[in-house]
C-alpha cells in the first residue's frame, strides 16, 4: 500500500484490499496515525499494565525495554481516564443493500465496515462496545465487552444474515439501551428509510435514561442527487413499489424533498439532544470515524 493513510481513501478501493476485519485495522491504525499527529491527540490516557504481545497489536505499544532484556514481547495497556460503554445499532435491511453506481460500495458494505472500525476504535481506547444488528427484527445482539475475543465476536456478528425487507429502528435501539447498565452511548448507522416519529420516540427514551445517541445516516451519492438518466423505472426495495418517471423531470423536486426530509430528520433529532450527521458513501471513512469520535469525546 502507499504512504497515503488508510482512513482517508476511497472507500471502493479500501474495501477490496482485504477482509472486513483487514479492513477495519487499516482504517483505525490510519485514523490514530492522524490524531497522534496533531498536536491535540484526541483522547487522554494512562498505563495500566502489561499485557503479552497479540498479533495485530501496534508496534508502537511494545516494551522494548522488556523485550531487549527478557527477550520476552509485551505491550503497554491503557486504560482511559473515563471509560465508556457503547453499542453500535447497524440497519441490514434490504434498502441497505442498494447503490447507485456499481464502482460504489453498497449502503450495507459501506456499514459494515465503519461499524467494525468504529468497533476497535472504542476498543483500542479500552471503551466496552456491542452491537445490535436489525431490519423488521433485531438480528444479532452482541453486549459491550472490552475483553479479549470481543473484536472477534462483532465481526462475527457481521457476517450474520438479515431477512426482513423493511426496517425498525425502534425495536434494535430499545435492545441497545437494555444491553448497557449503566451510562452509555449508542451509535445508529442506518438509511433512515423509516417512519422518525418512532425513531424520534426512541431515541428521546434513551436520552432520558441517559445515554447519548449518534445518528450516521448513510446514503448513496444519487440519493442526494438524482443522476440525470433520461427514463427511469424507481423502485422502492422494501416495498418494492415502482414507480416510471423521467430524471430531467422530477430531478428538481426530488433534490428539494430530500433536502426537506434531511433537515426534518436533523431538527428533530437536535431536539432530542442526539447527533446527526449525513454520510454518503463516497467519503473516506476517516469522515464518519472523525465525527463519531468528536461526539465520543465531549462526553463526561
Amino acid at each position: 500500500m502507499s504512504t497515503t493513510r488508510p482512513d482517508l481513501l476511497d472507500p471502493s478501493t479500501i474495501a477490496a484490499l482485504g477482509r472486513i476485519e483487514i479492513v477495519a485495522r487499516w482504517i483505525v491504525d490510519g485514523f490514530l496515525t492522524g490524531l497522534h499527529r496533531s498536536p491535540r491527540k484526541g483522547f487522554s490516557v494512562e498505563f495500566a499494565e502489561h499485557r503479552p504481545y497479540l498479533p495485530g497489536d501496534e508496534l508502537r505499544y511494545v516494551d522494548w525495554k522488556i523485550a531487549a532484556r527478557a527477550d520476552k514481547w509485551v505491550v503497554k495497556q491503557y486504560e482511559e481516564e473515563t471509560n465508556l460503554r457503547a453499542t453500535i445499532v447497524l440497519d441490514v435491511s434490504r434498502s441497505m443493500a442498494w447503490r447507485g453506481d456499481e464502482s460504489r460500495l453498497t449502503k450495507l458494505a459501506y456499514a459494515e465496515r465503519l461499524a467494525a472500525a468504529l468497533a476497535l476504535l472504542f476498543l483500542r481506547q479500552r471503551d466496552a462496545v456491542g452491537l445490535v444488528r436489525f431490519d423488521d427484527a433485531v438480528r444479532s445482539a452482541v453486549p459491550p465487552r472490552v475483553r479479549t475475543g470481543q473484536w472477534q465476536r462483532i465481526v462475527a456478528a457481521l457476517d450474520d444474515p438479515g431477512a426482513g425487507r423493511a426496517s425498525f429502528a425502534p425495536v434494535a435501539l430499545e435492545q441497545a439501551g437494555r444491553l448497557i447498565v449503566r451510562r452509555g452511548m449508542i451509535v445508529l448507522i442506518s438509511d433512515l428509510l423509516m417512519d422518525p416519529a418512532d425513531v424520534i420516540s426512541r431515541v428521546r427514551a434513551l436520552r432520558h435514561a441517559g445515554h447519548h445517541v449518534a445518528v450516521l445516516h448513510v446514503m448513496d451519492p444519487a440519493e442526494r442527487d438524482l443522476p440525470a438518466r433520461g427514463d427511469a423505472l424507481f423502485v422502492d426495495p422494501e416495498s418494492e413499489i415502482e414507480v416510471p418517471a423521467a430524471s430531467a423531470e422530477v430531478r428538481a423536486a426530488y433534490r428539494e424533498t430530500v433536502d426537506r426530509a434531511l433537515g426534518e430528520w436533523r431538527d428533530a433529532l437536535a431536539g432530542v439532544g442526539a447527533a446527526y450527521e449525513v454520510i454518503t458513501t463516497d467519503a473516506p471513512f476517516g469522515v464518519p470515524l472523525r465525527r463519531a469520535f468528536a461526539v465520543r469525546q465531549r462526553l463526561p
